[in-house]
């Protein structure tokens, strides 16, 4: 019994659910049915048996003006006929080209070379042997391109020595005056003065880590304010360079 019930209700839904996509596929199946995609080939027209291929059929064939002018052709003249075309002259023209012949100067044949003992010939003049070359004007000559490259070169040196001689002489070492070097003095002694007074306002206990950097950053400058009064009281000339 509980089998039947089961099989009632799937039946129930079965026939209750309908899809909504069900027209536009239904629609979309029927655009794209093709004869060759579902019942075989498409139904077409059997050639007729009388139609059959036959000789010389698919070659082209001529017009019939082009025909019709190959038949109006006239025929070759006979070796006794004499047809009159154009201008006649009496020139005798065997005697005419052989006085030419012999009167005329013998053509010079092309110099050759052989190079095998077969015979094998070569003209001469393409084969590279004939010193064609060393007989141009411009041979030995330096070619134009090479002169104005040479130049191109040179100048491009001259600017860049230009260069830097200018910018040598811009960074050239200048030398401090007597003024100049005494101002320099005094300013460092005044700032060691002002480090040495911080320096002494330190506290006596230095226990913290900021305290400490402080103490050596003061000494820090202190020497080095030092070494420099000291460079410029030994060296009576100084020169500096500019930048």
């Amino acid at each position: 019994p509980s089998n039947v019930c089961n099989a009632k209700l799937c039946f129930n839904l079965i026939k209750i659910y309908i899809s909504t996509f069900r027209p536009s596929v239904k629609h979309e199946i029927e655009e794209n049915k093709a004869p060759w995609k579902t019942m075989g080939p498409a139904k077409i027209e059997v050639p007729s048996p009388k139609n059959f291929l036959q000789k010389h059929s698919k070659e082209p064939k001529l017009p019939d003006s082009m025909f019709l002018r190959l038949l109006t052709i006239p025929s070759v003249p006979h070796v006794t006929d004499h047809p009159l075309m154009g201008i006649q002259s009496k020139k005798n023209f065997i005697n005419t080209n052989a006085a030419d012949v012999i009167m005329g100067v013998a053509k010079k044949p092309q110099p050759i070379c052989v190079d095998t003992r077969q015979g094998n010939k070569y003209l001469l003049e393409t084969s590279g042997l004939v010193p064609k070359y060393i007989n141009k004007k411009d041979y030995g000559l330096t070619p134009k391109y090479v002169i104005k490259r040479n130049e191109e070169v040179k100048r491009a040196q001259e600017e860049y020595d230009a260069y830097v001689k200018e910018t040598l002489r811009q960074k050239a070492m200048k030398r401090l005056s007597d003024e100049e070097r005494e101002s320099l003095l005094q300013g460092l002694k005044k700032n060691w003065e002002e480090v040495h007074h911080e320096f002494q306002g330190l506290s006596v206990e230095i226990d913290t880590l900021p305290k400490k950097i402080h103490k050596e950053r003061l000494e820090a400058q202190m020497k080095q304010l030092e070494h420099d009064i000291n460079i410029i009281e030994k060296h009576k000339i100084i020169y500096i360079a500019n930048k």
